[in-house]
């Protein structure tokens, strides 16, 4: 099974920042990365006037939209249960894949690192550190029963990842 590790914060501390070196550290390192980013967001990737905007509005329960550089998979889920994070990873590719990255979902049983930034109006007090917490990351020196991460060191936190992948 491939491995789903979640980068979970409070909005405003930089999950999307960290992720957006972590990914191309993690790359040259041999590792090929999914992601799934959570929104609690109304989204859609597709823009009205488009083609594929009006045949999905038209009643299509799944539209798929695919050129030579990359596809896309929308799927309309109007009447359906909250998302479930292991369903969403059951669509991706896994023979193209390494690990799954997850920004968000920190609810979910599935290992996270959580992110701590100072002066982001939150207390280190406020952390949920359960079973499935690996690690937190940090800019600040903090003292907790599991092990802290540099927020700054990107390539320490690849090094971490992959020795957590390799267990």
């Amino acid at each position: 099974m491939i491995p789903v590790l979640a980068i979970s914060a409070w909005s405003g501390t930089g999950k999307t920042t960290l992720l957006k070196k972590l990914i191309p550290a993690l790359c040259a390192k041999g590792i090929r990365p999914g992601l799934i980013k959570h929104t609690h967001h109304n989204m859609d990737v597709d823009k009205p006037g488009k083609d594929s905007y009006e045949l999905r509005k038209a009643g299509a329960a799944q539209t798929m939209v695919a050129s030579n550089q990359r596809w896309a998979l929308m799927t309309e889920t109007p009447d359906e249960a909250p998302l479930d994070l292991a369903y969403l990873v059951s669509r991706m590719d896994h023979s193209t894949l390494d690990l799954v990255l997850v920004e968000g979902f920190k609810h979910e049983a599935v290992a996270k690192i959580l992110l701590f930034r100072n002066g982001a109006g939150h207390d280190v007090s406020e952390l949920t550190l359960d079973e499935h917490v690996i690690a937190v990351a940090s800019d600040a020196a903090l003292t907790l029963e599991v092990p802290v991460l540099d927020l700054n060191n990107v390539e320490g936190i690849a090094e971490f990842i992959l020795a957590w992948c390799a267990v």
